[in-house]
């Protein structure tokens, strides 16, 4: 991940930091978030190659969500975070409230699904793909390890977080 945080400096964010392979980068800057998403998308297709959507969050927004978590109680390594990128309409939202989503748990929250898993994540059938598919919108998912590390690197910079790690359509 070297070579991206080096292409994501030279295109003027600040103190970039990655975690783990999946598409998480930490950095500071002064841009808006719809700017960072699109400085980060540019540099990532022209440098790379990629074509993915990126979401970018704050770490205050970071911590929104861990606080906003209805699963506080449960077994953290079955709980997952589907951030959006967009409000879902209504209506499909209200279609997707209305799922029988058993044996799992899902909620929703502050435009964020959580999902807590009978057993674990690979073994459902309602995971990042299923959430964009129903609600038509872009959605990235973190374990709540991750959630909790992007917090704490986020935190420690109090810049803006951003996630890139799905195709765009």
């Amino acid at each position: 991940m070297a070579p991206l945080r080096a292409a994501l400096t030279k295109a003027g964010l600040k103190d970039v930091q990655t975690y783990i392979q999946s598409g998480n980068i930490i950095a500071l800057s002064s841009l808006t978030f719809n700017q960072i998403e699109n400085l980060v998308y540019d540099v990532i297709h022209k440098s790379f190659g990629g074509d993915i959507a990126v979401l970018a969050r704050s770490p205050g927004q970071f911590s929104e969500i861990l606080k906003c978590n209805p699963f506080k109680e449960e077994d953290g390594k079955r709980l997952y975070f589907s951030l959006l990128a967009t409000e879902p309409d209504k209506k499909l939202l209200k279609e997707f409230l209305s799922t029988n989503f058993s044996p799992d748990q899902v909620r929703y929250v502050g435009n964020t699904i959580y999902t807590l898993y009978a057993t674990k994540h690979s073994d459902s059938k309602f995971n990042n793909n299923y959430f964009e598919r129903k609600l038509k919108v872009t959605a990235t998912t973190r374990n709540l390890n991750t959630m909790t590390k992007l917090v704490s690197i986020a935190s420690a910079q109090r810049g803006a977080t951003t996630d890139a790690n799905k195709r765009r359509d």
